[in-house]
């Protein structure tokens, strides 16, 4: 399943949206990789989006710091984050490129679930204080 940005996703900052932005692209060069069976592309796109989300969390854990909003919770969520996506990327690759169809769809599926809930339940948080900021405030 194809993510699109849409403006609801934004969160009211111009780093953590674009990264967002950046995030969405990666995730759907995963789930093509996946749906293709092109093993390279997929260790490629994996990477890339272990790469992207580490940046990502660090930028909003950044902005998080700067406007003073509580991120304990979200830090631990992330970390969290990143294993999961190691393990997934880890079972993927185990089995050499030739997935069952039902678990191209788990893990299709994981990855939009994943990225709408992050940004819907995690990231929408951080709007409300984000909204008494410039847009263009960059994390330290």
């Amino acid at each position: 399943m194809e993510i699109a940005w849409d403006e609801k996703l934004s969160v009211g900052n111009a780093t953590i949206d674009s990264d967002h932005k950046n995030l969405i692209v990666v995730v759907n060069s995963v789930q093509h990789a996946i749906a293709s069976g092109d093993r390279v592309a997929l260790s490629k796109s994996f990477e890339l989006l272990e790469t992207y989300m580490i940046v990502h969390f660090k930028n909003e854990e950044r902005i998080a710091e700067k406007v003073n909003f509580p991120f304990a919770q979200n830090k631990r969520e992330h970390l969290q984050l990143i294993n999961e996506m190691n393990n997934m990327k880890n079972i993927i690759e185990s089995i050499n490129g030739k997935w069952p169809d039902h678990m191209m769809k788990m893990y299709s599926h994981y990855l939009s679930d994943w990225m709408i809930d992050h940004v819907m339940k995690e990231d929408m948080q951080l709007k409300p204080v984000l909204q008494t900021y410039p847009y263009d405030i960059k994390p330290d």
